[in-house]
């Protein structure tokens, strides 16, 4: 049985992952943690108090992480000394961040990715195969929205769905357009657009079910690696 341990457990993917979790025959919910400051620090979640002690990331066979920037890498640090595989799903990373998050993968398993659903990680295969095929008559551009209390903007997912268009079409920039409203989940969209026709290739989370199932998923997958920087393809890959 695998002992679970998630960063950011009172935010909204943090609770949802503990939930279900809590539920799998092949986990333990052992830590549930916060930054010190929060508000319910010693309330209970999933069977377990919330606790501000990193140290305790110690007595976990993995991390789940959704925290913040800051805290993210925090973490990580903490699981770089107890030799403990992390999976992050927090974004917003600057080039500097991802560096450091690459290096600790010399050390420990990591799964960083910028969406842990199998749906969208089917958008990102879909999108590089359009735009590896279309001509360059189509003009390429996006959308993405998101709930009001989402910080970065575009999404980590956004910017890596263009850093695959830009890579195929040698593009130097495609235009994302953010929408922060409502309690929305997830939304996005990618248009290829020529004098002919359009394109429109498109994932509508209706749930955050499906980024903790894939960050569950990610979880049984990391532990089993001594080392290495992965991504939930890499972690598709395996399963199929």
């Amino acid at each position: 049985m695998i002992k679970l341990g998630v960063a950011g457990a009172m935010g909204k993917m943090g609770q949802r992952i503990l939930e279900l979790a809590a539920n799998d025959p092949d986990i333990e919910v052992f830590l549930a943690l916060e930054k010190l400051t929060h508000p319910e620090i010693g309330a209970k979640i999933a069977g377990v108090e919330v606790v501000s002690d990193k140290e305790m990331i110690r007595h976990v066979d993995g991390l789940i992480d959704f925290s913040s920037v800051d805290g993210t890498l925090d973490h990580l640090r903490h699981c770089v000394k107890f030799k403990k595989p992390i999976v992050i799903g927090t974004t917003g990373f600057s080039e500097e961040q991802k560096k450091e998050i690459g290096e600790a993968s010399r050390a420990i398993g990591v799964v960083f990715s910028p969406n842990m659903s199998i749906g969208v990680n089917l958008l990102f295969e879909l999108t590089r195969q359009a735009a590896r095929a279309l001509p360059p008559d189509y003009r390429v551009s996006m959308t993405e929205a998101h709930h009001v209390h989402k910080k970065d903007a575009p999404s980590g997912t956004a910017k890596f769905l263009a850093d695959i268009a830009k890579q195929e079409r040698s593009l130097d920039d495609i235009p994302i357009r953010s929408i922060r409203e409502g309690e929305i989940v997830g939304d996005h969209e990618v248009v290829f657009e020529s004098p002919w026709d359009t394109i429109t290739i498109s994932h509508h989370a209706k749930t955050r079910d499906i980024f903790a199932r894939g960050a569950l998923t990610a979880l049984k997958f990391v532990v089993k690696k001594k080392h290495g920087l992965y991504t939930m393809a890499d972690v598709l890959a395996q399963r199929s």
